[in-house]
């Protein structure tokens, strides 16, 4: 049996955040796609270690983040003076093709299903696999997404404290919206790809965990799709978090019976219509976390400091604070190109985390600054750890209540009720 190591290279986290994995989802994902003619092995390896010595056919290098890269290229590096062949795949593949084309054997643009991925070993295996494979915008009927892989997960290592964390699923793709800072429409279009909601249903039923993050794009795409997304999720009784929902109050509620309990919620400025969301979304007992965008052409010092006074006054439960990052093939990139205020593109820098352009109302050096006075203030009364340990424990408190708390397999999450 043909053997394959399918990899999810590591990369810096953001020191500021508290340390926490999920399992990624591109991987499982890309392992469905895989026929089951093939052994495949699995690693993540922000949890796994990689074993340069194991024999393999072919090493499958799915990549999701920029700053994977340097990983990227140093774990192809080692396989292919091994002899072992390296296909690459994954966002950031898409985003940087040429630079990634160097350094493996081949390339694969776009998404996998409908036996894409399939001819590619084919080609593999019959000695002429081409170095690109070119799939972009070229998207596989939608019907073709089944179930994801997770079987290839060590479920025992994405934990946090003892509680499970969430298992990813989405139930669409595309993205009609074309924002600033996202490379979104570049990669999966512009156009609003839902998934059968029958399939979305019988996936989640077949998933061995209550707790979900729908990673869709937005849930604010198709109202009518939507709710009966919400309708059909809400006898299955998962309790999810997931991005970005319509903000209209029936769709709020909707989502709520359908056990949403957490949301990402953009927050970009300080106005009434930000504050009326976050206002809506925890009156029907959903949590909030504002993902803040810092170093925007509208912002200087006084601005984010006012941001941060802001999102403690509308007691968002959680903030996660991103310097805009110019990644490539997004509008704000080409906008700094032309202006020439990319400083560099050191890959293994581009994590949100550290100032890479030049900010139109502050210095590189104040910006990073700010970066870190937003994290420091908004969790200083109350620190990060604590507020997720509420939040933790708030939901097994409400999976106990309604009858959905799954007793561990792995630790325990009673220990969360005794704080």
């Amino acid at each position: 049996m043909p053997s394959i190591i399918l990899v999810y290279p590591k990369w810096n986290k953001i020191p500021e955040q508290t340390e926490f994995h999920l399992p990624p989802h591109g991987p499982v994902c890309v392992a469905a796609a895989i026929p089951e003619k093939y052994s495949v092995t699995f690693i993540d390896e922000n949890v796994d270690e990689l074993d340069f010595s194991a024999s393999v056919d072919v090493v499958l290098l799915s990549m999701m983040l920029t700053c994977q890269l340097p990983r990227g290229r140093e774990i192809a590096d080692k396989f292919r003076s091994l002899g072992v062949p390296v296909i690459a795949g994954g966002i950031s593949t898409m985003l940087h093709a040429e630079e990634v084309a160097t350094f493996v054997d081949s390339i694969f643009l776009g998404e996998a299903e409908d036996g894409r991925l399939a001819g590619v070993l084919e080609d593999l295996e019959n000695e002429r696999l081409a170095p690109k494979y070119d799939y972009f915008h070229d998207f596989p009927p939608i019907e073709s997404v089944g179930p994801a892989r997770r079987s290839i997960l060590n479920q025992e290592r994405y934990v946090y404290r003892g509680v499970r964390m969430v298992d990813l699923v989405h139930a669409s793709r595309g993205c009609r919206f074309n924002c600033f800072p996202c490379a979104t429409a570049y990669l999966g279009g512009r156009q609003f790809r839902p998934r059968p909601i029958e399939q979305v249903v019988a996936e989640i039923e077949g998933i061995d965990n209550n707790r979900l993050f729908l990673v869709d794009n937005s849930l604010a795409q198709d109202k009518k799709w939507v709710m009966e997304l919400f309708e059909a999720l809400k006898p299955l009784k998962k309790k999810w978090i997931s991005h970005p929902i319509l903000d209209e109050e029936d769709v709020i509620a909707k989502a709520a019976e359908a056990g949403c309990w957490y949301v990402y919620q953009a927050v970009f400025d300080t106005s009434d219509v930000i504050r009326e969301r976050v206002k809506r979304l925890k009156d029907h007992g959903i949590g909030v976390e504002a993902a803040v965008l810092l170093g925007t052409d509208n912002q200087d010092a006084d601005y984010i400091k006012r941001l941060v006074d802001f999102l403690l006054e509308i007691d968002v439960d959680m903030s996660e604070f991103s310097i805009l990052t110019p990644f490539p093939h997004t509008p704000v990139t080409a906008t700094y190109e032309k202006e020439g205020r990319i400083l560099h593109r050191d890959w293994s820098r581009y994590t949100t985390a550290e100032v890479v352009y030049q900010p139109k109302n502050m210095s590189p050096e104040t910006l990073q600054e700010m970066y870190a006075y937003a994290w420091r203030e908004f969790y200083r009364d109350v620190p990060q750890s604590l507020r997720m340990a509420r939040l933790f424990t708030d939901l097994v408190r409400k999976e106990m209540a309604d009858g959905t708390y799954q007793s561990p397999k792995l630790s325990g999450d009673r220990k969360w009720l005794k704080n």
